[in-house]
């Protein structure tokens, strides 16, 4: 049984994503504007830079969010051999996982999420996939195991949903 399952998104979830994230920017837009003085003609440096840097970076993801919208590709793919996505920058730099690799399947509140985090034991085998930032993103030091997340915030599916998923794919 070489059953495979693609996950691909869902418009309306991505949707209502970047009209969050586009609601924020603009607030993090009259921040930087009340900072630069504006409103009352003082500048205020710590608050202009602060309020720039995080606008410049909600203003990236939201085009690569953009970007991201007309491509049709599976978002997760699970068969009986292993698993990929790319709902996650470090779950996207791994690419695909081997079931026979995985120790732990669990779901985690991270931020607003709630993630899969899958715990990979072989490491070595995939060093050198991820830059040195994602890898210290995934290696937990404690245990030498990777964590990866994997979200179901883009996909037609809740997370509980996804983990059971993906913990009916890893007992087979």
């Amino acid at each position: 049984m070489n059953e495979e399952i693609k996950l691909y998104r869902n418009a309306k979830k991505t949707r209502n994503l970047l009209l969050y994230a586009s609601g924020i920017s603009i607030l993090i837009a009259i921040m930087l504007l009340y900072g630069i003085g504006a409103f009352d003609g003082v500048f205020k440096v710590k608050l202009s830079i602060a309020s720039g840097a995080i606008l410049l970076i909600m203003l990236v993801l939201i085009f690569k969010i953009l970007a991201s919208i007309k491509d049709k590709s599976p978002l997760i793919q699970i068969d009986s051999n292993g698993f990929s996505g790319r709902t996650t920058p470090v779950a996207k730099a791994f690419g695909r996982i081997d079931w026979q690799d995985v120790t732990d399947l669990q779901l985690k509140k991270v931020g607003g999420d709630t993630l899969v985090a899958v715990t990979i034991d072989n490491v070595a085998k995939y060093d050198g996939r991820a830059s040195k930032f994602l890898w210290k993103l995934a290696f937990d030091e404690q245990n030498s195991k990777l964590n990866i997340m994997y979200s179901a915030s883009e996909i037609d599916m809740n997370e509980k949903a996804l983990y059971d998923l993906f913990v009916s794919n890893w007992k087979k």
